[in-house]
């Protein structure tokens, strides 16, 4: 089993463009899965059953993972296994009809935009870490990237440009208008910031630590945790939000954040209708 899930690696590596940490989660689930097999004496893909599958999930549950995270490591078990069946390499798919748990269902929680326009426009300092600090939640709201977007931005791609280009999910580009207060930000920042931070270790990384290291996505998480109290993604949703908010279509942004598919954009409706909701009871006289 483990070398049909080291070829099944390389295959979705090679056929899918798969980025090394998606590639890594896949990995990790996977290895997991052989490991319970093991135990259970099972060391060949042809042996599993539909049995072994459920008692694997069962397993996963009763040693308190989440559902969220069962759900990811079932998806990718029923996925290998698809792909074993689709080429033939077993008779049937085992995982099929894998349970999967119930998610809850959370919505996005959004900043609110006076008191997000509040914090930001509160990081007026002039030092180097301040600016790019600056820069990089204004970013992140400007133009609703993934952490993962913002820590490949170069500072060559970021010369003169009204519009950010990016690689996101599944190596789908898109071109993201950049807003004034976030051009602004960005361009004090590599003007006035960045140039204090560049070390001879410093790359074209258009974020850099203390020591003139690429930020990484652990970096920018620090960064947004200390100046906002909250974590990138969620400035994300406040975009989307904020945009549906004041009258952008569905469609529109789901080209701004680089979704595949409307109904992953969807969820940010029920997010403005809660908001509506909330507006009118709080505001109506007879609500």
């Amino acid at each position: 089993m483990t070398t049909e899930v080291d070829r099944y690696l390389e295959r979705i590596r090679v056929e899918r463009g798969l980025k090394p940490n998606t590639l890594s989660a896949y990995a990790s689930d996977l290895a997991g899965f052989v490991e319970f097999s093991d135990r259970c004496s099972v060391s060949d893909t042809a042996a599993v059953d539909r049995r072994l599958i459920r008692r694997y999930v069962s397993n996963l549950t009763t040693r308190g993972y989440a559902p969220r995270s069962v759900g990811r490591k079932v998806s990718a078990v029923r996925a290998f296994f698809a792909d074993l069946a689709r080429r033939g390499i077993i008779d049937h798919n085992p995982a099929i009809n894998a349970p999967r748990p119930k998610l809850p269902k959370s919505l996005p929680r959004a900043l609110p935009a006076a008191s997000l326009s509040e914090a930001l426009d509160r990081l007026d300092g002039s030092d180097a870490v301040e600016l790019r600090d600056r820069a990089i939640l204004e970013t992140l709201y400007g133009a609703g990237l993934r952490v993962s977007e913002l820590t490949s931005l170069t500072v060559s791609q970021m010369r003169g440009v009204e519009f950010l280009r990016v690689t996101g999910k599944g190596d789908k580009d898109r071109a993201i208008p950049l807003g004034g207060e976030a051009r602004r930000a960005l361009d004090r920042y590599i003007a006035l910031g960045r140039p204090h931070l560049v070390t001879v270790r410093s790359t074209d990384a258009l974020w850099l630590g203390l020591r003139g290291q690429p930020l990484d996505t652990r970096g920018v998480r620090r960064v947004v945790r200390a100046r906002l109290g909250t974590f990138p993604h969620a400035l994300r949703h406040s975009y989307a939000t904020h945009l549906l908010e004041n009258g952008a279509d569905l469609r529109s942004v789901q080209d701004l954040l680089g979704h595949t598919e409307l109904a992953t954009t969807q969820i940010y409706t029920a997010v403005t209708r809660r908001h509506m909701t909330e507006t009118y009871e709080r505001s109506h006289p007879r609500a």
